[in-house]
């Protein structure tokens, strides 16, 4: 075997990634030293995003932008996979009537989001295609929810499904969606968190309080396996989620071959193969729900006596993939790909980030009664960029989590999981005609309305819960 450097296989990966490496660490520093960059909010993979791009495009590092969309492709199913596998502890399942309520409502509320910026990107798309951009692909609008709503993984994996599909620097449409979002996650979100600090007259210094608090996360719990013995506990960590990635892969080729090799099934190929690929996270996610049962089942049987998953490692796994995913992302847009784009690219931008900022607000004030800014900066931070944005906003003015804002987060993420599920069905069919791109905003506009009426109706008696909720809402 070939040792040397000639051995582009054997040292390619090392080199891409001690890249990203050294760029996130320069990153960290600049958001660290430098005032403008700590106050801007702006999460350290984000700045070591721009940072790699801007470095590529002047040539001097020389980063692999297929090895960067690959990364971020796997890194986005590797990351949900991980939080996946976390098994909730007695404290996180306990919560209060108000939480769960919430938490629920929340999952309506992202959904509702992504619906009111996919209706926002295809009427972009469509007057762009109509107007002044002939040929432009009209169900590049989906990519926006994708870009803003999902994350850089979900818009690389969509706008590579839409390439394939005919529209031509998809890709890069959509990862440049993706990296919009951050910022406009900070703008949006900086500029209202100035409105409420001179509007409410508080006292807070924008970019501290993410850097003062210290969350008590428990590094095991008694019922598990020893941290060293004949295998190390991260170790089992690392093989249960490639475990999981594998059986993902195994899963999703069965699946695309039955497809291809089914005469009745065969006109189904050319879109919904390309969208099974895109969307194998959601499968890993599956996959990783039904390994938590198996484990569950088997310790209720005495099979099982110890715990094998570690939320501490699994949380640090999901958070070094989501980094290296952010980081890639960013750094692997083409900006030539978007040559004749920049028109709806920049109208689908700016108006998302405005309009995004609009809806949270519209509806944080009616949902998250007692804490409506908090839920506000929380929930526009991850619809425009990701949880992280939400939290760093949040922090500013909840910095102890007292708030369920946080735990909006996440229980709504999960529920959001299955509420969304018809969005991915649209993604498929908007691409296939004109008629069915129509009918996929006729839908988004039914399904927003179910959803909102869902989530703003009215009830003339109130139920226990709607007491409790008044009451926690005067004491928070």
């Amino acid at each position: 075997m070939d040792l040397s450097a000639s051995n582009q296989g054997l040292w390619q990966w090392v080199l891409q990634l001690g890249y990203l490496g050294a760029i996130m660490l320069l990153a960290n520093v600049i958001r660290r030293e430098i005032p403008f960059f700590r106050k801007s909010l702006l999460p350290t993979a984000v700045i070591g995003g721009f940072l790699a791009l801007a470095l590529r495009l002047i040539n001097i590092v020389p980063l692999d932008v297929e090895f960067m969309e690959g990364l971020t492709y796997h890194m986005t199913a590797l990351g949900f996979i991980a939080l996946t596998l976390r098994i909730p502890r007695k404290n996180e399942i306990t919560q209060t009537a108000r939480e769960r309520h919430d938490g629920l409502k929340s999952g309506a509320l992202i959904v509702s989001c992504y619906l009111v910026q996919a209706l926002l990107g295809l009427i972009i798309a469509v007057i762009a295609a109509e107007t002044f951009a002939p040929g432009f692909f009209k169900a590049s609008g989906l990519l926006l929810p994708m870009g803003y709503g999902q994350g850089p993984g979900q818009a690389n994996n969509i706008g590579n499904t839409y390439e394939a599909l005919g529209f031509k620097g998809g890709a890069a449409f959509g990862l440049g969606l993706a990296a919009m979002g951050f910022v406009w996650a900070c703008i949006g979100g900086v500029a209202y968190l100035n409105y409420i600090v001179k509007k409410k007259k508080l006292k807070i210094e924008l970019g501290t309080a993410q850097g003062e608090t210290e969350i008590n996360e428990p590094v095991a719990d008694e019922d598990e396996i020893p941290l060293v013995d004949a295998v190390d506990k991260f170790t089992i960590q690392v093989v249960m989620c490639a475990m999981v990635y594998l059986v993902t892969y195994l899963i999703t080729l069965g699946l695309t071959s039955f497809i291809a090799n089914t005469p009745a099934l065969s006109g189904l190929a050319k879109t919904v193969t390309p969208l099974l690929w895109g969307f194998n996270f959601l499968i890993g996610t599956v996959l990783a729900l039904i390994l938590k049962a198996i484990f569950s089942a088997l310790r209720k049987c005495g099979v099982m006596k110890r715990r094998y998953t570690n939320n501490y490692l699994l949380n640090r796994i999901s958070g070094s993939a989501f980094d290296l995913m952010i980081i890639a992302s960013i750094s692997a847009i083409n900006i030539g790909d978007l040559e004749g784009l920049w028109i709806p690219f920049i109208l689908m931008t700016t108006l998302g980030g405005v309009v995004t900022l609009w809806y949270c607000v519209f509806a944080a004030k009616r949902i998250y009664k007692g804490y409506e800014d908090e839920g506000i900066v929380s929930m526009y931070g991850m619809m425009t960029g990701t949880v992280s944005n939400g939290v760093l906003l949040l922090r500013e003015l909840d910095p102890q989590f007292k708030t369920p804002a946080a735990n909006n987060l996440v229980v709504g993420t999960t529920s959001a999981i299955l509420l969304g599920f018809p969005l991915l069905i649209l993604i498929g069919m908007a691409p296939d005609s004109d008629l069915m791109l129509y009918i996929t905003m006729g839908c988004v506009v039914i399904y927003g309305a179910i959803l909102n009426i869902f989530l703003f109706r009215r009830r003339k008696v109130k139920s226990k819960v709607d007491a409790q909720l008044t009451n926690t809402s005067r004491k928070v």
